[in-house]
């Protein structure tokens, strides 16, 4: 086999980087992406689809020092069906130890019209571009985009097509999340037996979360003769997302009774970068999500909270320690020191250096001065809010809030802004909208606020408030979060962080800018 692996082991594509971060407002700095490819390389994922090199000069040099620094991976690059975006991709993924190029072009009859092109026109730049791809690296993927809608003779053909000209890895994409499980695993299954050649290639399923199936479709691909999934941290991607890594490798785990394949995949850091690609990105999990959710290890009915004294297994089909959760959640105080801090990190699965632990350890103890008890949760909510000094434009120094029933808000704000420090008065229609009324005084902006949102972290009064940001200026969406005990200091340093967040995207203009100069959804 060109490609052979042992029968029984699924290869895990994880493509937070690509497709993950298309999500509105997911966009991530350059060293993000960096953190993120290296923490997916420590967790053993098998390729990483690092960028789409020929969409910016951002993208190209991410992917490009991402292949330098992989010490596992695969690491590969995504490009349309022509010879320049093949070129761009196979500079860019060069000095990986391991390189693929990722080619596609849209094969149902909705796609084939953009181009306009005929079958036998589509199928001969399939040839020629799968070719000229396979010249430069050994290792080459293709995708049929939006696969599941292609006519069933058309797509064996130019798969046929594809393995021919070279390529490695045959990816079969449902681009709109519009297929059902049944469907998932005959389609491949099928085509395996029907396409010649296709035994001599790793077939692999990407899937879309637009009907919330998902992780079914990926899993029954694999029933189907699959050996690759390609997925994202969380289920991060367009629309509804992509299938979530952790969701579909804790299934192979858990369910190996019944789906015989294993992952490469340390499950035990799972967590960590879940919390790190939520940080980074500005996605909040939702609390009920699969696996990393806030709430998939709580028991809240008093039958399920007895059966769990008695026995976990009784409802609990994992161990939290299984996706690195820490089995007991002892509170720190304010009498804890930095060494107990740390150690609490390393249980939640965090490594810090001596620089974020110091300034962690300040942000601690303010929270131990308000709160009589800091739990796990107030923990990962500091760091995930930690200051990014190196972007941080604007900086909340103080703030005051005088509010109640006998008129409007009035807010007054200190920040620094670029060095200079300045202060603004503003009155509002409550404490919040009176809070930024007067940032946006200091700081003038065109950014339309898209949401607000408070979640408190813990139980109690004194409960930390979690608030989430989002902001839209000229196409740039950019989301903010921070936590606090005080909800609308909370709101204030969410929306500066939002803020922040915005002028880097805003100012990467120019050379070694991020600006997307063309999309993935381009097919010529």
């Amino acid at each position: 086999m060109t490609n052979s692996i042992d029968k029984d082991r699924v290869l895990i594509f994880d493509t937070t980087l690509r497709d993950g971060e298309q999500s509105p407002g997911a966009t991530m700095t350059h060293n993000e992406k960096l953190e993120i490819a290296e923490l997916l390389d420590d967790m053993g994922v098998d390729i990483i689809e690092a960028g789409f090199p020929i969409a910016s000069e951002g993208d190209f040099k991410a992917v490009s020092e991402i292949a330098e620094r992989s010490k596992n991976s695969m690491i590969c690059g995504l490009a349309r069906a022509n010879f320049k975006d093949i070129d761009r991709c196979a500079e860019a993924v060069r000095k990986s130890a391991k390189p693929r190029i990722h080619t596609f072009i849209g094969t149902s009859p909705l796609h084939r019209a953009i181009p306009n092109l005929t079958m036998d026109e589509m199928a001969d730049k399939i040839h020629e571009t799968v070719s000229h791809a396979r010249n430069l690296v050994e290792n080459v993927q293709w995708s049929p985009m939006d696969a599941t809608r292609t006519e069933w003779d058309y797509l064996c053909r130019v798969i046929e097509i594809a393995i021919k000209a070279g390529a490695t890895t045959i990816n079969i994409p449902d681009t709109v999340g519009y297929t059902a499980p049944a469907e998932s695993a005959d389609l491949i299954k099928r085509l395996i037996e029907t396409v010649p050649g296709a035994d001599e290639v790793i077939f692999a399923t990407h899937c879309h979360n637009d009907l919330g199936m998902a992780t079914a479709n990926s899993l029954a691909a694999v029933a189907g003769g699959a050996r690759q999934i390609e997925c994202t941290i969380n289920g991060l991607g367009e629309r509804a997302g992509n299938t979530a890594l952790e969701e579909v490798v804790m299934a192979l785990k858990v369910r190996n009774d019944i789906m015989p394949w294993k992952t490469g995949i340390d499950t035990q850091k799972i967590m960590h970068i879940s919390r790190r690609v939520s940080t980074v990105s500005g996605f909040v999990v939702q609390p009920n999500k699969a696996i990393v959710g806030k709430n998939a290890f709580a028991h809240e009915s008093g039958i399920h909270q007895d059966g769990m004294l008695k026995n976990k297994e009784t409802f609990e089909i994992m161990r939290p320690e299984d996706v690195g959760l820490a089995g007991t959640s002892l509170p720190l105080g304010k009498h804890s020191g930095r060494a107990a801090l740390r150690d609490k990190l390393s249980t939640l699965g965090f490594e810090v250096g001596d620089n974020q632990l110091k300034d962690l350890f300040v942000r601690f103890k303010e929270l131990a001065d308000r709160k009589k008890e800091v739990f796990d949760d107030d923990i990962v909510a500091l760091m995930r809010s930690g200051e990014d000094a190196e972007n941080d434009h604007l900086q909340l120094v103080s703030m005051k809030v005088v509010c109640g029933t006998g008129g409007p808000a009035e807010a007054t704000v200190e920040m620094e802004i670029d060095g200079d420090d300045l202060t603004a008065v503003e009155q509002g229609d409550g404490p919040v909208d009176a809070t930024f009324k007067a940032i946006r005084k200091l700081y003038p902006n065109t950014a339309r606020l898209q949401l607000y949102q408070v979640n408190a972290v813990t139980e109690g009064t004194d409960a930390q408030a979690t608030v989430s940001v989002r902001l839209e200026e000229d196409g740039i969406i950019a989301t903010g979060e921070s936590a606090n005990t005080d909800t609308v200091v909370a709101s204030a340093k969410a929306y500066i962080n939002a803020l922040n967040r915005v002028i880097v995207r805003r100012d990467r203009v120019g050379e070694g800018a991020d600006t997307r100069e063309i999309s993935y959804k381009d097919v010529t």
